[in-house]
């Protein structure tokens, strides 16, 4: 690293620095610097093992100044980002935009509509993230129903109906009511003989590829005019199964010449020969198509307001011939874009991962490679956390990307003051220590005196990081236990105080003992990393999180004999 990037780097550090300490009227975090620094700054990467000793003295140097010390200085060295955080105070805290004429209703109902074919992927957090938070804002109601009326393309997997509910319970929030589609299937086939009744549909037999010709020349099909007694008779022996898959389909009477071919005639219900895999549909052949189940649903459960991905916009045109058959009024729709993240290798999508899955590729779905909800929350990020990005996101009707730094500094909210600090060493190289003290005593946690220390062995020598270890005759100060000199091979104690760190740039560094550490895997988005820990982490929980100083926030798992097993959640 040359003397211009070091430079520039303390720079950055100081700006991130002063604006942790002064939005959170805290000391700041090396942690909480390293992050955002790295993420605004993608030319420091490369440099990743070393920038963490550049940070930490000057994190140091704005520890030392007061409240109205960082304000005066984050003046200088960021007026704009100081100004954003004074107008951050005086503005409205709703990130999401108001429901369009929410006066016109007694209530704000909205619904949850899950195909359980999986687990959630991160992307999926976003509309129970939105709905949730609106439910809150307007004292309104929340619908979780499962669309799961296709057995055959996108098929239910029974195990994904818990864990869906269980995802919506973590990321904050609790429907109101739950329901499964293929639990309402007398009412859907209601709902189309009453359709027929009123001419809005009719049975076809057309094979696909001969009704798309038609269909996109705009000409009718020889069944559109059959009688509705006819088609009566035939969508009942749909529903009794007497056609196979392909065979026959009950189509929605639209407008044959519509502009946008998409809404012409489009099919309502169809036959598929594969059983459902839930024990209480089994038996079910003739199967509603999503846009007539879905529109049947939101009418009958009182839906106020419907959010729908911008693709989707030809829903509620399908829909809307159905309402006007019925004489209902149909709710108001939002729609927007795609939530993209591009942090992960594997793409986020549910069929990618659970092929990943069955090919061994991928541990599980709490995978920490996985995109995933089940693997953010294994790695220790709070629901909350992922629900506060999403809703910054807003409603937008253009693809937005999702920063994983956004989640993560929103964790960092919710668990920095209560996780207590330890050491973690990569690829230690060990060095004895000449004339120091038996034990280093680093803080529990930094803010936190009342916590106490941790008391480190140290008289059979130290591991450090191999980018730790400084040239011979140069010291370093060695985290909780004081300065040490690089001698013949060996760590020699030197006894001075602080003040080489702040005035003599000394660098700070963790260590672990040579002797008595704990061996310890952490579980990361990019692998495995393989480490010593001090021997305390061994007293841990699993499910308690820790900060390994300089590394990151972690979640103990489990441990294993002689080894603990933790998941990496953020810097």
């Amino acid at each position: 690293m040359n003397d211009e990037l070091r430079e520039r780097i303390e720079h950055e550090a100081e700006k991130h620095a002063l604006l942790n300490a002064v939005k959170h009227d805290s000391e700041a975090d090396v942690g909480a610097v390293v992050g955002p620094l790295m993420g605004e700054n993608p030319d420091f990467r490369e440099h990743g093992d070393e920038v963490p000793g550049v940070v930490a003295p000057v994190v140091e140097r704005v520890n030392e100044l007061d409240t109205e010390g960082r304000e005066k200085r984050l003046e200088v060295v960021a007026p704009d980002e100081l100004a954003d955080l004074e107008s951050e105070d005086e503005t409205d805290d709703h990130a999401l935009p108001d429901l369009p004429n929410v006066d016109e209703y007694d209530e704000v109902r909205m619904r949850l509509a899950p195909n359980p074919n999986g687990p959630w992927h991160i992307g999926h957090a976003r509309m129970p993230a939105v709905v949730g938070r609106y439910k809150e804002r307007y004292d309104g109601w929340m619908l979780c129903r499962f669309d799961d009326t296709d057995p055959e393309t996108k098929r239910p997997d029974l195990e994904a109906y818990d864990a869906i509910l269980d995802a919506i319970d973590y990321l904050g929030f609790e429907p109101d009511e739950v329901v499964r589609a293929s639990d309402r299937m007398e009412t859907y086939y209601e709902h189309a003989r009453a359709l027929i009744d009123h001419g809005g549909a009719y049975t076809c037999s057309c094979p696909a590829e001969e009704f798309s010709d038609l269909k996109n020349n705009g000409e009718a099909c020889p069944h559109r005019d059959k009688d509705s007694e006819t088609t009566r008779e035939e969508f009942d022996a749909m529903v009794d199964g007497e056609y196979s898959a392909g065979e026959m389909v009950l189509r929605v009477r639209t407008d044959i010449e519509h502009k946008n071919p998409a809404l012409r005639d489009w099919v309502a219900f169809r036959m598929i020969d594969t059983p459902h895999p839930r024990e209480e549909a089994g038996e079910y052949r003739c199967w509603p198509l999503l846009d007539f189940q879905s529109g049947i649903d939101d009418h009958l459960f009182g839906i106020t307001h419907v959010i729908r991905g911008i693709d989707l916009q030809d829903s509620a045109k399908r829909q809307g011939f159905l309402y006007d058959y019925f004489d209902w009024e149909y709710p108001e729709v939002l729609h927007w874009g795609h939530v993209q993240i591009d942090a992960y290798d594997v793409k986020m999508s549910t069929s990618t991962i659970k092929a990943l899955i069955e090919a061994g590729d991928l541990d599980g779905w709490d995978d920490p490679r996985a995109p995933t909800i089940a693997s953010l929350r294994r790695r220790g990020i709070r629901g909350g956390a992922i629900t506060d990005a999403m809703s910054e996101l807003g409603t937008s009707t253009s693809n937005v990307d999702l920063a994983m730094s956004s989640i993560y500094a929103a964790n960092r909210d919710r668990i920095d003051d209560e996780t207590d600090r330890a050491f973690l060493v990569r690829n230690g190289v060990a060095k004895p220590v000449i004339g120091g003290p038996e034990t280093g005593t680093p803080p529990v946690h930094p803010n936190h005196e009342d916590r106490g220390a941790r008391e480190i062995p140290a008289e059979g020598g130290v591991l450090v990081e191999p980018d730790d270890v400084p040239p011979n005759g140069q010291r370093v100060w060695l985290k909780g236990y004081g300065p040490v000199r690089h001698t013949r091979d060996a760590f020699e104690f030197t006894g001075e105080g602080i003040e080489v760190v702040r005035e003599e740039d000394v660098p700070v560094v963790h260590w672990v003992p040579a002797d008595s550490n704990r061996l310890l895997r952490l579980r990361t988005p990019e692998g495995d990393v393989e480490g010593h820990a001090e021997p305390g982490i061994a007293d841990y929980d699993p499910d308690e999180m820790v900060q390994f100083e300089r590394i990151g926030f972690a979640r103990i798992d489990r441990h294993e004999g002689d080894r603990t097993v933790a998941y990496f959640a953020h810097p």
